[in-house]
């Protein structure tokens, strides 16, 4: 893509591939879940274009970044490792984080353990949420959302995957792409993704095939179990994080979602976000965008607009 380069490197004891264009002040892009390095296509040549060195890796268990195989490596500790390493190889002191989706919540890790790393962040759709003490996350997400949430059901090794593989990959990624039902989303045992052959699904204007073909290609090269073991070591983080309860994330942030993400809508979020919990544990937070008519796959939806909103925060510092 117009002059996005690629190379691997070697990080944290994992062969790391990033893409990257441009130079000045690093902006470094975190990926969500199903995602690559690829949804922040857009965003690199924008912030290249003006002044800056863009890089965005596919994360551990991504893409053409090495997938280790036991879950046990994809705690936040090993994550954060791996972009603490990748920072170091390009030189820098700190730099400028955009994150979204599981690619947020590593930011937020990022920004609590390693403050004096990052400059400035543009967090995308996942506001930070403080450790409960108290209760487990996937304890809690079932007694609160039940066991067909999401985030429950992929836990069991193997399961989703037989599920995504009868599905069909490219199906799956389609129906999750594109999605816009208010959260908290759930996959019912029978037909988890809601996939009728007799139902064509409209590919949206800012998802063209050949991007999701993109995906789908290197989904059905990789699979999906490196993306899913971020969610089966939630509980682990939980318990490697005991030492970070009640601690504030104390580096500058400017947070945009859409109004109709499924994080933004899950019953409490919108409160917590606005009503001054979310800037309670981020006391550095500037500004909160919400984004009328807008999904969760915000950065490429809105490209223009996020790119936007990227530049205008971080020229500032």
């Amino acid at each position: 893509m117009e002059g996005i380069s690629h190379r691997m490197v070697k990080v944290n004891d994992i062969d790391m591939h990033i893409a990257e264009k441009g130079q000045g002040p690093v902006v470094l892009f975190l990926h969500g879940f199903p995602e690559l390095w690829y949804s922040w296509r857009h965003q690199i040549l924008a912030l290249s274009s003006l002044g800056y060195h863009a890089v965005a890796p596919d994360l551990r268990g991504y893409g053409d970044t090495e997938a280790p195989a036991s879950i046990s490596s994809y705690s936040c500790l090993h994550i954060v490792g791996d972009l603490i390493a990748l920072i170091d190889y390009l030189g820098v002191e700190q730099v400028f984080l955009v994150a979204h989706d599981w690619g947020a919540l590593i930011g937020w890790y990022l920004c609590l353990f390693r403050p004096d790393r990052v400059k400035a962040y543009v967090c995308l759709s996942v506001p930070y949420r403080p450790r409960n003490p108290k209760m487990k996350p996937v304890e809690s997400m079932k007694l609160v959302f039940g066991e067909d949430y999401y985030m429950c059901r992929f836990q069991e090794p193997g399961v989703i995957e037989a599920e995504i593989a009868c599905a069909g990959t490219e199906e799956v990624l389609k129906k999750i792409l594109t999605g816009r039902k208010p959260g908290p989303p759930c996959l019912p045992k029978e037909n988890p993704f809601g996939i009728y052959p007799e139902e064509s699904v409209t590919m949206p204007s800012w998802l063209p095939e050949a991007d999701l073909s993109f995906y789908a290609t290197k989904y059905s090269q990789k699979g999906f179990t490196g993306g899913l073991n971020y969610y089966r070591a939630l509980d682990l983080n939980w318990e490697l994080t005991a030492s970070w309860t009640g601690a504030p994330v104390i580096v500058p942030v400017k947070f945009v979602v859409g109004d109709l993400d499924m994080v933004y809508t899950t019953p409490g979020m919108k409160e917590f976000v606005n009503s001054g919990g979310f800037k309670h544990y981020v006391p550095l937070l500037e500004e909160v965008v919400v984004m009328e008519g807008v999904g969760h796959f915000i950065n490429q939806e809105k490209a223009e607009e996020i790119s936007n909103h990227i530049y205008d925060y971080i020229s500032k510092y």
